[in-house]
């Protein structure tokens, strides 16, 4: 083989590596100085599907398990598409809808989402989860249009028990953001950037998942997802 054969050859395979290693996985995930954080904003994520790593749960389920699913959307936040809680298979009472990850094990740093209420009789909105050992057991904040309530919870055994909560109102049909700070057992729960709740809780301890949430027969839109783990 001559040097000229050899020279092709080798720059075929850079230029494949080259190609290979620049795929954008589902979740865009860095890690730098003992912070990783994972991003998803669903530009990447088939219509019709969930991001790759992620799973459809309900706590307390009653009936069929509801649908999540990736679609298209002119009002999204960023790019066109967003996850959607689609159909809620008439969820109702408490039971709860998640879609969540074990991409990132999280204990301690921020999670936030925005979230734009689209339909429910019973309950609307909807929030993030964090520290979610499994469908059963994490906490999660939201916000509820019907109720113009902010709210952190703890839900231990499928149980939920209320920590704290504000009274707020916001524009209807509008997309809203909603944020934790968690630092061990301190959290503080933002709206739209503004700290509404803080305080101290012991019942979820440890690393676990992250996600987002909903109750009951409220369909929501969420865009813009992320968790940074310190």
């Amino acid at each position: 083989m001559n040097s000229k054969n050899l020279l092709v050859i080798i720059t075929l395979i850079v230029v494949s590596f080259t190609f290979a290693s620049c795929k954008t996985p589902p979740d865009k995930i860095s890690s730098s100085n003992n912070t990783t954080v994972i991003t998803e904003n669903f530009e990447n994520v088939s219509i019709g599907a969930i991001p790759k790593g992620w799973k459809i749960e309900n706590t307390n389920l009653k009936g069929e398990l509801p649908e999540w699913k990736t679609i298209k959307d002119k009002s999204a936040p960023s790019g066109e598409k967003v996850l959607c809680l689609a159909d809620t298979k008439k969820s109702s009472g408490s039971s709860f809808n998640l879609c969540w990850t074990k991409n990132i094990a999280f204990d301690n740093g921020t999670v936030e989402v925005d979230i734009k209420a689209v339909n429910g009789e019973e309950d609307q909105g909807g929030g993030v989860i964090w520290r979610a050992k499994d469908k059963n057991n994490y906490y999660v904040v939201r916000f509820n249009p019907l109720e113009d309530n902010f709210r952190i919870y703890y839900v231990k055994n499928g149980k939920r028990k209320k920590i704290k909560s504000a009274n707020v109102k916001l524009p209807k049909n509008k997309w809203f953001n909603v944020k934790i700070v968690q630092n061990d057992n301190k959290y503080e729960c933002y709206l739209n950037g503004k700290k509404l709740i803080e305080g101290c809780d012991d019942n979820i301890k440890g690393k676990g998942g992250v996600g987002i949430w909903t109750k009951a027969d409220a369909a929501s839109l969420f865009d813009n997802f992320k968790a940074e783990q310190k």
